[in-house]
């Protein structure tokens, strides 16, 4: 049985990234089509604003799968249900709270555990909202859904409204690099504002995640925390197949589809400085003081 359960693993791992890669095949011509019946020319003729229109297709279909399949994870892992990599049913650590980040928040497709969580913490007549007040946990003040896939942003919007969430959730249409840029969205990300930082399989695709990574860094407060539940890179003794999935793939917006070498998040993240529990999945705090301090 370990052998026909190792079999089974090994043919998931070879030829799961090349079924992912098909399916976002089977959105290309439907996308084509709604770009033409749209007579939208700009993005027919522009090879990165049609990736963005068919990407968000795709994404509105396989999106619910990755969470189908992530959340048994990720929703104890918001709600601080993990230690040490091993999740329970009571709190013993902070749950989101305060102001957060959600970098990639797609189709706003984990908006309903951050309102799950926001009710969990704020219902005083529960036991376990109680705890999780005690743990540090006074609910959300404000999030900012970073998204810059218009598409998917337009689908935030609407998400978010239909689960309660408007009054704090405010959808940002573009990229990490312009966070504090006013001039790039109505707002703008103040250096050490953010109590919490979220990002959940997308690191992976994020352009130039050393410099990125470096900027969501100085937005955490000394002491906040980033949940993180991402790729790793895969090692050259893994095979040829899944380190070629990992360097290009024509469906998703950035190069890289798991983690290449530039997108190894863990090596990136602590060489600014912050402290990771787990390789895979966890909390991930920022330091007190700034490496080289006294």
């Amino acid at each position: 049985m370990a052998v026909l359960s190792t079999l089974k693993e090994l043919i998931e791992c070879l030829t799961g990234p090349y079924l992912f890669m098909g399916i976002a095949m089977r959105f290309l011509p439907g996308t084509l089509l709604e770009v033409i019946r749209n007579k939208d020319f700009r993005t027919l003729f522009s090879p990165s604003r049609f990736k963005d229109v068919w990407f968000g297709n795709f994404w509105a279909f396989i999106g619910p799968q990755v969470k189908a399949h992530a959340e048994s994870r990720v929703i104890p892992l918001l709600e601080g249900r993990v230690r040490n990599g091993h999740m329970g049913d009571e709190v013993v650590g902070e749950p989101i709270n305060g102001v957060v980040l959600e970098i990639g928040a797609g189709t706003g497709m984990w908006a309903d555990v951050f309102a799950k969580v926001n009710v969990g913490v704020n219902n005083q007549g529960d036991a376990d909202g109680e705890l999780r007040r005690r743990k540090g946990g006074n609910g959300l003040t404000r999030v900012y859904g970073i998204e810059p896939n218009p598409k998917s942003a337009a689908t935030l919007r609407q998400r978010v409204k239909e689960i309660g969430l408007d009054d704090i959730y405010e959808v940002v249409p573009v990229g990490i690099e312009s966070l504090n840029d006013p001039e790039a969205w109505e707002g703008r990300i103040e250096p050490e504002s953010v109590d919490c930082i979220v990002t959940i399989l997308c690191l992976c695709s994020i352009p130039e995640p050393d410099k990125n990574i470096k900027l969501l860094y100085q937005s955490l407060k000394k002491g906040g925390r980033w949940y993180a539940y991402e790729h790793v890179r895969i090692n050259e003794n893994r095979g040829v197949l899944l380190r070629a999935y990992q360097c290009e793939s024509v469906i998703y917006p950035r190069k890289a589809t798991a983690d290449n070498d530039r997108g190894y998040w863990s090596c990136v993240v602590t060489s600014h400085g912050v402290v990771p529990h787990l390789p895979i999945d966890g909390e991930i705090v920022k330091r007190s003081r700034a490496m080289g301090e006294d």
